[in-house]
């Protein structure tokens, strides 16, 4: 019976590897790596673990952090050589899971949250806003217990960036009523 997938051995596991990773602007745990490859229902977990160390060995991949992988120039230009033997649906998919990596990373590198717990018994929950530029907004606030300063700076982060367009447009809807 012939498997169905674009995976068939491990060249197929190594060339996806390669193609995910020229694309991800950050390096990526094992576990990323699975992730965003795992277009196909052939790929297991186990042979990302198995071809990442041996990419490693030869060259195409490095290990900059402990845990983390990026390619290579010379795993780059193997990716640029072989990216056409894969099959365009799982192409575009896998296209699809890098950018979103790459915006779930750019995005938490913007966004910082804090718990610093008070004299009083309450937590403080502090979140910083920033840009390429620098700090946009730090913005402290309280809570009673710690389950819910968790909570809140979780909440704070999904949504620090709403958080910061409706305080600015509050504010300027109100000068523009000064003005006028």
């Amino acid at each position: 019976m012939q498997r169905l997938g674009f995976i068939h051995d491990m060249m197929d596991v190594k060339v996806l590897i390669l193609y995910v990773a020229s694309r991800a602007q950050y390096p990526m745990t094992t576990q990323e790596i699975y992730e965003v490859c795992y277009q196909d229902d052939c790929l297991s977990y186990f042979d990302v673990c198995t071809a990442v160390p041996e990419m490693v060995a030869s060259g195409h991949m490095e290990s900059p952090e402990a845990e983390k992988y990026v390619i290579t120039e010379k795993g780059r230009e193997t990716a640029a050589l072989t990216a056409d033997s894969i099959a365009f649906t799982v192409k575009q998919r896998a296209e699809d899971a890098v950018a979103r990596f790459n915006r779930q990373l750019r995005r938490s590198s913007f966004v910082k949250t804090q718990i610093m717990p008070r004299e009083n018994g309450e937590f403080s929950v502090v979140i910083g806003l920033d840009d390429e530029m620098g700090n946009l907004m730090t913005l402290e606030l309280v809570a009673p217990d710690q389950r819910q300063a968790v909570r809140m700076s979780r909440m704070l982060e999904k949504k620090a960036e709403l958080i910061y367009t409706l305080t600015m447009t509050e504010l300027m809807e109100e000068e523009e009523k000064i003005e006028d």
